[in-house]
C-alpha cells in the first residue's frame, strides 16, 4: 500500500484513522469556529488525527438559487484564521484552475469535487502544488476506473493522492456503497477515505435540493472501517436540519464523538482478530 503523509499524518498504513470533517459550506464565521472547536477537542480526546473541511463556494448546488457560501476570498480568509486560531489541517475543494494559486497558501489538501474527478487539466494543475489531493469518487465511476483519475496527478510527479469513496448511482435519487470499492482501490494501492454523509444524500431528491437519510450513516460509517478504510470523511453541523447546505446528510455535532468511538471499538477489534489469526 503506497501511504500519503502530511505532517503527522498518515493514510494507508493501516494504524491511523485520520478524521475529515466540518459543515458542508462556510455559513459564517461563527459556525465555522464552534464546529472547528468542538470537532478539535474530540479528535485529541480520542487521539485521531484531524482536518478541518468547509467549502467556501459549493459550485455544484442543484439549483441556481440555492446558497452557495462566502466565495473564495472572504471564504479563504475564514478558514485561515481557523487555521491559526486552532491550529488544524485545512480542506476545501476547487471547481476552476483559476481557484488553485489562490488556494494553495491557505489549503493543505486540496480536494477536487466527485462531479470533476475526470476533469484531466483540473486534477493537473491542483496536482502541481505538491500537496495532498483527496479527489472524490464520482458516483458515475466504477471503482477500478480510479486508477485512470489517480495517474493524472501521478503525471506531474505528486503521488499523495487520497480516493474518496461516496457512493454509486443506483436508480434516481439515490446511491448505494460498494463495500468492495475498498479493496479494488487498495490493490492499486491507493489510500480510500470512505464519506459517510454524502453515502445517504438522495441527489436532487428534494427537488430544488438534495435530500438525504442521516438515519443510516452509522451503519455504513461501521461498514467501511470494518471494510478497511483508510480515513473518514464526515459532513457535521451543530443544527443540521437548519443548515443552508446538505442538511439531510449532515451528523449532528453532538452525535459524531459517538460515532468516533464505535469507529476506533471497530478497528481495534478487527487490529486484535488479525494478530489472533
Amino acid at each position: 500500500m503506497r501511504t500519503v503523509k502530511l505532517k503527522n499524518i498518515t493514510w494507508g498504513d493501516g494504524e491511523a484513522l485520520p478524521i475529515i470533517a466540518g459543515p458542508c459550506v462556510i455559513e459564517s464565521k461563527d459556525l465555522v469556529f464552534r464546529t472547528a472547536e468542538k470537532l478539535k477537542k474530540i479528535c485529541e480526546k480520542l487521539k485521531l488525527p484531524f482536518i478541518f473541511k468547509s467549502s467556501y463556494d459549493k459550485a455544484n448546488r442543484t439549483s441556481v438559487d440555492s446558497f452557495r457560501g462566502y466565495g473564495i476570498e472572504e471564504g479563504l480568509n475564514i478558514l485561515s484564521q481557523v487555521k491559526r486560531e486552532f491550529d488544524v489541517l485545512i480542506l476545501s475543494d476547487v471547481h476552476e484552475i483559476s481557484e488553485i494559486k489562490q488556494v494553495k497558501d491557505v489549503l493543505d489538501i486540496i480536494q477536487i469535487p466527485a462531479f470533476l474527478c475526470r476533469q484531466t487539466n483540473l486534477i493537473i494543475e491542483a496536482a502541481k502544488t505538491g500537496k495532498v489531493l483527496n479527489i472524490k469518487k464520482g458516483q458515475f465511476l466504477a471503482p477500478d476506473e480510479i486508477l485512470n483519475v489517480v495517474e493524472k496527478a501521478y503525471s506531474v510527479g505528486n503521488n499523495n493522492v487520497l480516493i474518496t469513496e461516496r457512493g454509486t448511482f443506483f436508480g434516481y435519487h439515490n446511491l448505494v456503497v460498494d463495500m468492495r470499492s475498498f479493496d479494488i482501490i487498495h490493490k492499486f494501492g491507493i489510500p480510500v477515505v470512505f464519506d459517510s454523509t454524502h453515502s445517504v444524500q438522495l441527489p436532487g431528491g428534494a427537488g430544488t435540493k438534495s435530500s438525504g437519510q442521516r438515519e443510516f450513516i452509522p451503519t455504513l460509517l461501521k461498514a467501511a472501517v470494518a471494510g478497511g478504510c483508510d480515513g473518514l470523511f464526515m459532513e457535521t453541523h451543530p443544527d443540521p436540519d437548519s443548515a443552508l447546505s446538505d442538511g439531510p446528510n449532515m451528523v449532528p455535532l453532538d452525535k459524531v464523538e459517538d460515532l468516533l468511538k464505535d469507529a476506533i471499538r471497530i478497528r481495534e477489534a478487527i487490529k486484535k482478530a488479525s494478530v489472533i489469526v
